[in-house]
């Protein structure tokens, strides 16, 4: 094998193994992700569209020359079985037709897994991202969670606040009125003893005035049998005088 397609077999192996390791389902794409992200893969990313177009250009021209070679010798491989030439010459072509189709296989699986491999490290990135974005969006959801049942709490708990408050003035109220109430009784049984000690004193001075009336009336009487008496007494003298 000639040192070109030496370095092609080394680099299809050195394919299969990275994408093996891409493969591996104990490393998340969220590590991998981290992995791409390196420095040194920033240097190196302004440089990979040329060098994969690169590999690419060098992939197919490798391919292309296998192809050629595995055409030309089947076309010789035929021309030697149909002259019927040596074996040693048969042999020999058998074994070029053998080196060019084992180096057609290489090119064409190299050139395939290249491409296979930006599929899955794009693939991988852009996993990556979406689940960046779904873990983010789930801590925002966590965080906009913990802070509507922060504002709920604080909610009930302003309620609450409020609701004792209003019980709080309601209780003054309450009380405030309470005392308006038993200052305006105080004030009304105060009142009602003055008036109750006035209508006694005018109930006094009615009861006085009924006993003077019936005292002056019982004078009156007094006063008027003795106006008759002594009426009856002046007419018995003018009649005695008469005589």
């Amino acid at each position: 094998m000639t040192f070109q397609w030496t370095a092609v077999a080394v680099f299809l192996y050195a394919e299969i193994a990275i994408l093996l390791l891409l493969c591996l389902p104990y490393i998340s794409p969220l590590r991998w992700q981290k992995i791409f992200l390196f420095s040194l893969w920033g240097k190196i990313a302004n440089y990979w569209n040329k060098a994969f177009l690169a590999i690419i250009v060098l992939l197919i021209v490798l391919f292309l020359d296998a192809v050629r070679e595995v055409r030309k010798y089947s076309n010789v491989h035929i021309a030697e079985k149909s002259t019927q030439a040596t074996a040693s010459a048969y042999d020999h072509i058998q074994m070029k037709l053998f080196r060019s189709q084992r180096n057609l296989y290489i090119s064409g699986f190299s050139l395939f897994l290249w491409l296979v491999l930006r599929r899955t490290v794009s693939l991988i990135t852009l996993l990556a991202k979406e689940m960046g974005a779904q873990v983010a969006l789930e801590i925002q959801v966590a965080n906009t969670s913990d802070a509507a049942r922060k504002y709920l709490e604080e909610n009930e708990k302003l309620q609450q606040s409020l609701m004792e408050r209003r019980n709080f003035a309601n209780d003054e109220l309450i009380q405030v009125t309470n005392k308006k109430l038993k200052q305006e009784a105080e004030k009304l049984k105060t009142e009602i003893k003055k008036s109750l000690m006035v209508l006694g004193k005018k109930t006094d001075e009615v009861s006085a005035v009924k006993n003077r009336a019936e005292s002056l009336k019982k004078e009156y009487d007094h006063l008027v049998q003795e106006h008759k008496k002594l009426k009856e007494h002046a007419g018995e003298k003018h009649d005695k005088k008469a005589l």
